[in-house]
């Protein structure tokens, strides 16, 4: 009897753990069906994958914003005639999303992928909810860490103080809660979770941001 009580904490672990790898499965197989449509131009199966008020954080120089013209079907430069309208969709019809590497953690999905001809990196942060994609977070030519935050609140932060960036921050951490007027600093554990390959890959200098989820 005490033995097979013993064995139930660890059965539930266990069927736990194939539940949760069950459910990355899952998350990772919806971002590469979308991955997918987006390079057949099936445009049903995109809108059946992507939720309609899709949250969209967007990292890097504005003319490299290929997935949002892609989706909507919007010209980069709407103000500078229709030669450069033409010369935006013939380049953003020759840039190909095919990730190299896709990994995922819960209900966030990494994608990252190169286009060597144009020295570009970029790594994709999907967010899966129920089948559906309800967030994408995208970084061109940026140096991406991904870190576990302890109370599961997401943040993007600039790695390098230097930086432009410095500023930017996707979500705020929530305050600590504190008896005296004064703030006090809490330290958080952030495990290193994932970190980007593309700086290596297209060989220039990048701006860092660590992104915890």
């Amino acid at each position: 009897m005490m033995n097979a009580q013993a064995n139930k904490p660890r059965l539930e672990l266990a069927n736990s753990q194939e539940i949760l790898e069950e459910s990355d499965s899952s998350n990772q197989r919806v971002v590469q069906a979308l991955y997918e449509a987006l390079s057949s131009r099936d445009v049903a199966t995109v809108h059946k994958l992507v939720a309609p008020d899709l949250e969209w954080w967007f990292h890097g120089p504005p003319t490299h914003q290929y997935l949002m013209r892609l989706l909507t079907g919007a010209s980069s430069d709407t103000s500078s005639g229709g030669r450069n309208n033409l010369k935006n969709k013939r380049q953003d019809s020759c840039f190909r999303f095919a990730p190299k590497t896709i990994v995922s953690f819960g209900p966030t999905v990494l994608a990252e992928g190169f286009d060597h001809a144009r020295s570009i990196a970029w790594v994709h942060a999907w967010t899966v909810t129920n089948g559906v994609i309800t967030q994408i977070r995208e970084y061109f030519n940026t140096s991406l860490t991904v870190t576990r935050f302890g109370d599961s609140t997401a943040t993007v932060t600039n790695s390098d103080p230097s930086s432009p960036a410095t500023s930017d921050y996707e979500s705020a951490s929530p305050p600590s809660r504190s008896s005296s007027s004064t703030a006090e600093i809490t330290p958080l554990h952030c495990p290193y979770l994932w970190e980007s390959s593309g700086s290596d890959c297209v060989k220039k200098s990048m701006p860092g941001l660590v992104l915890a989820i």
